[in-house]
């Protein structure tokens, strides 16, 4: 498997990522660089600078004199993180108030090149993109901050979420819903959708969890 060589490093972090949620690189394991770096056809410089990417993320751990580890994706990691976004994403929103029409215009852009995107890592690029987009005015910093670290250590599941294509149909309907309460000057129905969407991908990465743990006790 052959990286572009446009932001390898990010390309690398990619990579590494779908490796891990397709249990390749299994839960708990030392990464072997040396392997890694000749199975993905980039040099270690690149590579590395993706697994730091990861590990900013909470994907990979790494420990001195040792390297990389892969953290667990556990079902309780997954449910703490995944109940804040709901509370914080309409909280931000509604200090954002009602967007401009150029903006709601801009924000159905992002919705169908989402809904357009060849490959998991971009739809998830966009769909982070659309919601950066949609609280862009909210005047609280640290908030949006926040938002900020919740997606960055989320994305491994959403990863997971968006490599079937009718999750990212589904966000792409919801994401629709928002924007037509939002012209509708209806800011309440807009925080009311806006939290149904975050909620909305639990679900699937819960049954995902759970048979990846399964499959991964039958192969023990």
């Amino acid at each position: 498997m052959q990286i572009a060589t446009q932001s390898i490093s990010v390309a690398a972090a990619d990579a590494i990522r779908a490796m891990i949620v397709d249990g390749t690189l299994a839960d708990g394991n030392r990464i072997n660089e040396v392997h890694l770096a000749k199975a993905l056809e980039v040099s270690r410089t690149p590579l590395r600078e993706g697994l730091m990417r990861l590990v900013t993320e909470g994907v990979v751990t790494t420990e001195p004199r040792r390297g990389f580890f892969v953290k667990p994706m556990t079902l309780d990691d997954f449910l703490e993180l995944y109940a804040i976004r709901p509370i914080l994403d309409p909280a931000a929103l509604t200090m954002a108030g009602l967007p401009e029409a150029k903006s709601l215009d801009q924000l159905e852009r992002i919705n169908d090149a989402m809904l357009s995107a060849r490959s998991p890592s971009r739809a998830i690029d966009l769909d982070d993109q659309w919601h950066r987009e949609l609280l862009g005015h909210c005047p609280n910093s640290v908030l949006l901050d926040l938002i900020d670290q919740i997606i960055g250590r989320t994305r491994c599941y959403e990863h997971a979420l968006f490599r079937e294509t009718d999750n990212v149909w589904k966000a792409g309907d919801e994401h629709a819903r928002i924007i037509a309460a939002l012209r509708d000057g209806d800011l309440d129905a807009a925080c009311a959708e806006l939290k149904r969407n975050l909620q909305s991908g639990s679900e699937p990465i819960v049954n995902w969890l759970q048979q990846r743990t399964t499959d991964s006790g039958a192969q023990k």
